[in-house]
């Protein structure tokens, strides 16, 4: 089995356009949570969500492709240019049919089947886009990265709503730990903050309709959380061999040493209440990477204010880790960002990354009221200067699919 390590990271998120302007807006402690301005919200019971900012896809991309594009790809596109701008290196052509690409994307481009159903209806069925098909669906921003990174090797999208972004850092580990390819860029990838996404959501009574406080509607973890955020935009991680890796002098940040993933056989969008399935995937990660489970000091949590998920959360931890459930650091991005739904497991891969390389781990915002059936130990008291040696990062999504991948602190 081959060691794999990480060597690049990109992030486009509510935060920032960039990874480094995401990381410095988490560790200070900032929202990027407000009113939604993609669309009208009136009528709509939540008017706020994470949006990307002031985000240009030309700066990355030419302009007549970018129009070509929905804009969970020119996030997934643009992030490839930034990671391997960050690596200062790109795929030498002999290398091409060992480097691959795996981005997870839960729903797809919801803002097209809109805009085209409209037209549809409007004008007839001879005004719909021939690039209408290639522009929605969900594997195009593995595709795109594909083309724009010139990886001829395996080219595949998970789509398994939110771990979809876990779940493709786990299976790209893989593909390199099992000697199909020496490089992988994995991650997610998402943006469906339209109307028709929010009203889905919304009657499902899943979104938190504390319109009047964008900043303090997510609320992992705290008696008073009342449902999930929005939130859109992209987390892509540049994976090698080790061997590789050295072989070119790359900067190694951490190392992937376990993936698990699991099922909750249970119900469409709710857990066990005894987070039996999410527990069995924490557990298959800290197995594979043939550790003590007290080792592990840093969890990302998947935390995304919700009742069920964040009790479900807490006890498959506790089941996991036993007491040492209570000595691990754990936080909550989507209390920043809210809920990227399949990027969330690709930027929240790349913040744990960031934990371990630069020692500190992020606070977690918004959990004023403990909920005391979710009583770990959570980062509320603002970043923490802290050298972790193992990071989980968990996901867990509709449908039962739960997916954890577990980092470490690469020393050599």
């Amino acid at each position: 089995m081959n060691r794999v390590v990480v060597t690049s990271v990109a992030a486009v998120t509510p935060l920032g356009n960039d990874v480094e302007t995401s990381w410095q807006n988490l560790l200070a402690g900032k929202s990027g949570v407000g009113r939604i301005t993609r669309f009208d919200t009136e009528g709509f019971e939540t008017k706020i969500a994470g949006e990307v900012k002031g985000f240009d896809p030309t700066v990355y991309i030419d302009k007549k492709a970018a129009r070509r594009m929905e804009t969970f790809t020119q996030y997934a596109v643009s992030c490839t240019r930034m990671l391997f701008d960050k690596a200062g290196w790109t795929i030498p052509e002999a290398e091409k049919h060992r480097a691959g690409t795996i981005v997870g994307v839960g729903l797809g481009g919801l803002h097209t089947i809109e805009e085209m159903h409209t037209k549809l209806l409007d004008k007839g069925p001879s005004r719909i886009s021939p690039f209408f098909i290639p522009i929605l669906i969900a594997n195009m921003a593995a595709g795109q990265v594909s083309i724009e990174a010139g990886a001829m090797g395996p080219n595949v999208c998970t789509t398994t709503a939110c771990a979809s972004g876990t779940h493709a850092v786990g299976y790209a580990y893989t593909d390199i730990a099992m000697g199909r390819a020496d490089v992988m860029i994995c991650g997610g990838a998402e943006s469906t903050i339209t109307a028709l996404g929010v009203a889905g959501f919304n009657a499902m009574k899943a979104l938190s309709t504390r319109n009047d406080e964008p900043e303090l509607a997510s609320r992992p973890f705290d008696a008073d959380r009342t449902g999930f955020i929005m939130g859109e935009g992209c987390g892509l991680l540049l994976l090698e061999s080790l061997d590789h890796a050295e072989a070119r002098g790359a900067n190694i940040l951490a190392e992937v040493v376990g993936f698990g993933a699991s099922g909750d056989a249970y119900h469409m969008t709710a857990p066990p209440e005894d987070g039996s399935g999410m527990a069995l995937a924490m557990a298959a990660a800290v197995r594979e990477a043939g550790i003590d489970p007290a080792l592990v000091d840093h969890i990302n949590a998947h935390g995304t204010s919700t009742k069920l998920n964040d009790l479900c959360e807490t006890r498959a931890i506790k089941t996991v880790f036993g007491d040492h459930a209570y000595d691990i650091d754990i936080c909550a991005n989507k209390s920043q960002i809210g809920h990227l739904l399949g990027a969330a497991g690709g930027v929240e891969a790349v913040f744990a990354v960031k934990t371990l390389a630069e020692g500190v781990i992020p606070g977690t915002i918004n959990r004023d009221t403990p909920d005391p059936d979710c009583d770990l130990n959570i980062t509320v008291d603002g970043p923490r200067r802290k050298q972790a040696e193992y990071a989980l990062s968990n996901s867990f999504g509709f449908g039962g699919t739960n997916a954890c991948a577990l980092f470490k602190r690469f020393a050599g």
